[in-house]
């Protein structure tokens, strides 16, 4: 049987950070839970799944008794933002009336390279998927961007009905290395499913940026935003 876990999931509380931080008691945790859960599905289908496609990969929350603090890591910050900061004003308000709490301002971190976040890359590959490209030539196109981008190593495996078959089977391509049961080792992971007109297929991706300390880094920090927090 295969051995599989999740490479972010494995190395939080380790290497990795919490994408939830905050404390509750035991009547309010349920509850806290939902709300992060409702958060993230709005953040979701307003900046990701319609146009223009913001391209968020991952959304923090974390909570204090007076309000609750979002930041989002995004590729485009400005369709976020908006003009003056409109759109991310607005954004701030939709989730004050659903979650009934004070939210903080919105913060938002630019992710400088695209290509080494495997959320993105594999948001980008189920989009190809859709418009009917041809699975092999995304995906070799993928792997040699992140390649250049300065990546150690990428994995990448699709699942489902590929080119319309009728039996469904599985694909992966590997460049370079992915040490995958190496702690040390800094591996994103991305998942990410197209809805095409013949069956869902799935999208996974493992980008492997070197050891903690020196890696390649994806994200920058726009001017006003927290401060950065990745090791060097």
């Amino acid at each position: 049987m295969g051995q599989k876990i999740n490479p972010i999931g494995f190395r939080v509380g380790i290497t990795e950070d919490w994408t939830s931080k905050w404390y509750a008691p035991k009547a309010a945790y349920g509850a806290f839970l939902i709300e992060d859960y409702k958060i993230r599905k709005l953040i979701d289908a307003k900046l990701n799944r319609r146009p223009p496609f913001a391209a968020v990969s991952r959304i923090d929350i974390e909570r204090t008794r007076e309000e609750v603090t979002i930041t989002l890591r995004t590729a485009r910050p400005g369709l976020v933002i908006g003009p003056k900061g409109a759109e991310v004003d607005k954004l701030r308000e939709e989730l004050e009336d659903m979650i009934k709490r004070k939210v903080a301002p919105v913060k938002v971190i630019e992710i400088k390279n695209p290509d080494l976040n495997a959320q993105l890359v594999a948001e980008a590959v189920a989009e190809q998927l859709k418009k009917r490209a041809s699975f092999r030539r995304v995906l070799k196109m993928r792997t040699e961007s992140t390649m250049q981008a300065g990546a150690k190593g990428i994995k990448m495996v699709i699942s489902g009905r590929l080119g319309g078959a009728e039996i469904a089977r599985t694909e992966q391509t590997v460049v370079g290395s992915i040490p995958l049961t190496t702690l040390q080792a800094n591996i994103d992971y991305g998942y990410a499913p197209a809805f095409t007109t013949y069956g869902a297929i799935g999208v996974k991706c493992w980008i492997y940026r070197g050891m903690y300390g020196e890696e390649v880094l994806e994200t920058d920090v726009r001017p006003g935003g927290p401060v950065r927090r990745g090791r060097r």
